[in-house]
């Protein structure tokens, strides 16, 4: 399991589909998950700190487990079946542990709002993450240990080949340009 950070939210030219891209804390290795206008719209406006005049669906998820006496103590990108990604939410209520099926967007919109860790299982990351070579296009995934001369599965790129074509149309020169208040 490898703790990541939000590096960035961004709009697919090609099909106007929005992307959230992770990435791991301590390496150069980013994942890729698409997600909906609204969740990508509901995770921006809590990264800007936008006021809204009323809770979106988040806040009232984040005060529904607030006022119940829970914590959100991170949340988990698990599992990757059919290109589909899936997410699990670790609460803290009462001193017990609870995990709640959930889609990557939501946790990360939840995630965002109380302060708590991202995390991605080892696995998941070593099947969709994407490591940038050092002209910023998407070369070897995995870290140094999977590096290993394995060959690709064909089934296995066609299957990822969506994510391929959105990393490889990516305009990368802004990448580490963030917005300052």
């Amino acid at each position: 399991m490898k703790e990541l950070s939000i590096e960035s939210i961004r709009l697919s030219l090609m099909n106007y589909q929005r992307v959230v891209i992770l990435r791991e804390k301590d390496a150069d290795r980013y994942l890729p998950i698409w997600i909906g206008p609204a969740e990508a719209d509901a995770i921006a406006v809590r990264l800007q700190d936008v006021s809204v005049a009323r809770p979106l669906t988040h806040d009232l998820l984040r005060n529904l487990i607030e006022q119940l006496g829970g914590r959100v103590v991170y949340i988990l990108v698990n599992d990757l079946s059919n290109d589909t990604f899936f997410a699990r939410i670790v609460l803290d209520v009462n001193g017990e542990t609870m995990e709640i099926d959930s889609r990557p967007s939501d946790a990360i919109a939840l995630a965002v709002r109380v302060d708590a860790p991202i995390f991605a299982n080892d696995e998941v990351l070593d099947r969709a993450g994407v490591v940038l070579d050092d002209d910023g296009q998407p070369g070897a995934s995995g870290t140094s240990s999977m590096e290993s001369s394995r060959p690709v599965d064909p089934a296995e790129l066609e299957r990822l080949g969506a994510f391929k074509d959105f990393i490889e149309g990516l305009d990368l020169d802004d990448f580490d340009q963030r917005k300052r208040p």
